[in-house]
């Protein structure tokens, strides 16, 4: 088994919609959050476990801490790029995210997100990532 520390990145490519913007035409901070979901759902895909296989799986992932920093202001039909890095995965999905101009590559925002897996149907809290998490990511390392 190779000991070195296992990296899983990915993007995904969001234009600021009219009605994500306020009177003054900057983005609303909160859809910020919804921009890095774009990323999440991309990165969660790569090692397939997007959240029909999350269900699938008998777990469900609520975020449970959101930290975002914003560097620069997103504004009406500007196209991002939202990069996603799994940083921890073994007791919690922790996952951070850039969020640049595409003409320039300007960051414009970063944070991160947990997420804890809970039973579906029991609802318990699991400290530790299911098996299925360790089984995904490994075939996704091995490609």
């Amino acid at each position: 088994m190779n000991d070195r520390p296992k990296f899983l990145s990915a993007s995904a490519s969001v234009e600021v919609p009219f009605h994500d913007v306020d009177a003054m035409n900057v983005c609303w901070h909160g859809n910020y959050l919804k921009y890095f979901e774009s990323g999440r759902a991309a990165l969660l895909r790569k090692f397939d476990y997007d959240y029909r296989e999350m269900q699938a799986s008998g777990y469900v992932w609520p975020v449970v801490e959101a930290h975002l920093k914003y560097v620069k202001p997103a504004t009406y039909g500007q196209w991002l790029d939202v990069h996603a890095h799994l940083l921890e995965y073994e007791c919690r999905l922790k996952i951070a995210y850039e969020i640049f101009d595409r003409a320039s590559g300007t960051r414009l925002t970063k944070g991160y997100t947990i997420q804890v897996a809970v039973h579906a149907a029991t609802q318990e809290l699991q400290y530790l990532s299911p098996a299925v998490v360790f089984e995904k990511l490994e075939r996704a390392w091995a490609q």
